[in-house]
């Protein structure tokens, strides 16, 4: 276990880098002037993918090889946490999202998400435990809830957010595993977020049932979906990494369809082209749409306890913009707000019980990513 001193940086400025680069090692070039924050190198982890607060300000954090952790509230400590399944790490797969329940101060349940292998090729899977605190934490009794479906193969586009709403309900997302297609189809999970009761079923009521779909799905017609958040009004709002070009917030309506493959604000790689999401007003368009693209890994809403001005709007971590975005929304209205350099692959944005907002750097193909904690220009380090 490594502990890192906490120091006060900036994030150098580097230009972005193709998706699948590796990233610079920390501290590697100068810092850019004029972000409107101070950012705290707290820890480094190895290829990080997702974080979550405890009630007690400790977290949780996902490395993408299959490990879980448990780090106190400043970062300098951390504990491995027993009893994760075995992940299928390989491109894009692994050990992905970590939430816990809205009732976790009393039951204790700990939801998580990762690939694995199976019958017709891989898949992504979500999964609950206990937690077990003290010396040695583990997670028991862990069960799978639900798997993506069908299996397909392939290493990309597994998704795996997670998102509880005010009524109990979590929502999760499943990739279109770069097939294009499922996207589309009404009997598939894939390229579609899912609405399900806390044990995994499908939740009654959803909206597309009676039309022959999945009695899972509550919108369908997306790519790659790495971000998932409600808001305080209760709305749902989802990024997505769109083909090349194209990358998405989407605000997510019951039972519609947001038209991936047959229209995107982006082209296939190959150079063939995509209709926008103008030419075809059957499908929801996105709210914000870049190209070029930034990239987005994570997603959260910020509550505004450090910076009022920025209530209510999304972060988002960018990983070949290797930039930190922010999300300007009124309502149910959005739009590009700023776009700040961090000289790495930011892959999870996260806020802190202080209003703090905390990032993972992806690590790249290098291995490393460092826990980042960002607060007010003049904040005292702590």
């Amino acid at each position: 276990m490594r502990s890192i001193l906490a120091v006060v940086v900036l994030v150098p400025l580097v230009a972005g880098c193709d998706v699948g680069a590796a990233s610079q090692a920390p501290g590697a070039a100068q810092p850019p002037a004029n972000l409107p924050f101070q950012i705290q190198v707290v820890a480094d982890f190895e290829s990080p993918w997702a974080m979550t607060f405890l009630p007690d300000g400790r977290m949780l954090i996902t490395e993408k090889a299959g490990t879980l952790y448990v780090v106190s509230a400043d970062g300098q400590q951390r504990k491995r946490v027993d009893g994760i399944p075995a992940v299928a790490s390989e491109g894009q797969g692994g050990f992905m999202d970590v939430v816990v329940h809205p009732g976790f101060a009393t039951n204790r349940l700990v939801y998580f998400s990762y690939a694995e292998a199976g019958q017709g090729g891989k898949g992504v899977v979500l999964a609950r435990g206990v937690f077990v605190d003290g010396e040695q934490p583990v997670l028991q009794k862990v069960e799978t809830l639900f798997r993506a479906s069908p299996y397909v193969d392939g290493n990309g586009h597994f998704s795996g957010r997670i998102a509880f709403s005010s009524d109990g309900h979590l929502f999760f997302t499943n990739g279109e595993r770069q097939k294009f297609d499922p996207a589309q189809d009404p009997k598939a999970t894939l390229g579609k977020v899912l609405r399900l009761q806390d044990d995994g079923t499908p939740a009654p009521g959803n909206p597309l049932v009676a039309k022959g779909f999945h009695p899972a799905v509550w919108s369908y017609g997306h790519r790659n979906l790495l971000g998932l958040a409600f808001d305080a009004s209760g709305n749902l709002w989802k990024q997505e990494m769109g083909p090349r070009g194209g990358d998405e917030v989407n605000l997510i309506l019951p039972g519609r369809n947001y038209g991936y493959p047959i229209v995107s604000d982006g082209d296939h790689y190959d150079g063939k082209s995509i209709p926008d999401h103008a030419t075809r007003p059957e499908f929801e368009k996105p709210k914000v749409s870049w190209n070029p693209v930034i990239s987005p890994g994570g997603l959260m809403v910020y509550s505004g306890k450090l910076w009022p001005q920025w209530k209510g709007d999304l972060f988002i971590g960018g990983l070949s913009s290797q930039s930190l975005i922010r999300v300007d929304v009124d309502g149910t209205n959005a739009r590009k707000g700023d776009q700040w350099p961090m000289g790495q692959r930011i892959r999870e944005p996260e806020e802190g019980p202080d209003g703090a907002i905390w990032l993972l750097e992806d690590g790249g193909r290098d291995g490393q990513g460092r826990l980042l904690k960002l607060t007010p220009l003049g904040s005292a380090s702590r």
